[in-house]
């Protein structure tokens, strides 16, 4: 018990440990850490010598592709890098992740608020990481009017840090959602035809949600 109990104590925690147990087999440069995790450089550092510690993480040199030169003499490299990883052997690593799906998720209505000032959105729907659905083709599809992209990848960064995993998103108006809706798109039905759980629906009397068809009024 004393490796656990040193394992939990602030959000920031929460974060790296999310970062490290739902991405298993990745390799991590220093200072993508603390980008990811949206954590200072000082806290990364605290943080994961903690965990090095008690054996949840290791230290790995491996290769990373980085550009060099400009214009015409541009081109890719692999350099040699030293970062973390997470240490497959640590004794509790399955109960440790299945503690972090289940006793501490991301709530809904954070994700709702985070993603409130990005436009007028009609329809947010989960799936994939925020189920533990790890096959599906999405973790989010967002409906939504006067959606401004920059705001969205800020917010969505956000949401990854505090869950842990890149998310793979799609974001429609309204409009184009109504019609790939009519037409069966398959990106749609993948999402709607699986596990999923619908956390905003603004969308009106034209669209049901528990068929996920157009009905009544159409736009």
């Amino acid at each position: 018990m004393e490796v656990l109990s040193k394992l939990f104590g602030s959000a920031a925690r929460v974060k790296l440990l999310r970062l490290f147990l739902f991405n298993e087999g990745e390799n991590f440069e220093t200072g993508e850490i603390a980008r990811r995790a949206h954590v200072t450089p000082a806290v990364m550092r605290s943080e994961t010598a903690m965990m090095e510690k008690v054996g949840l993480v290791r230290r790995k040199s491996f290769f990373v592709e980085a550009v060099t030169g400009s214009g015409k003499r541009k081109k890719t490299v692999k350099k040699k890098v030293r970062g973390w990883t997470l240490d497959q052997k640590f004794k509790y690593l399955s109960a440790l992740r299945n503690f972090l799906l289940t006793a501490a998720p991301v709530q809904q209505n954070d994700i709702v608020k985070k993603l409130g000032g990005v436009g007028k959105c009609k329809l947010i729907i989960l799936a994939g990481a925020f189920i533990q659905d790890w096959n599906s083709r999405l973790d989010l599809l967002i409906v939504g009017d006067g959606i401004d992209r920059g705001r969205l990848e800020t917010a969505v960064k956000h949401i990854e840090a505090e869950l842990g995993k890149e998310l793979r998103y799609a974001v429609f108006d309204t409009r184009d959602f109504a019609y790939r809706l009519n037409i069966y798109d398959k990106l749609i039905r993948d999402v709607f035809d699986y596990p999923h759980q619908t956390v905003l629906n603004r969308l009106g009397e034209w669209y049901d949600s528990s068929s996920h068809t157009l009905v009544g009024k159409r736009l």
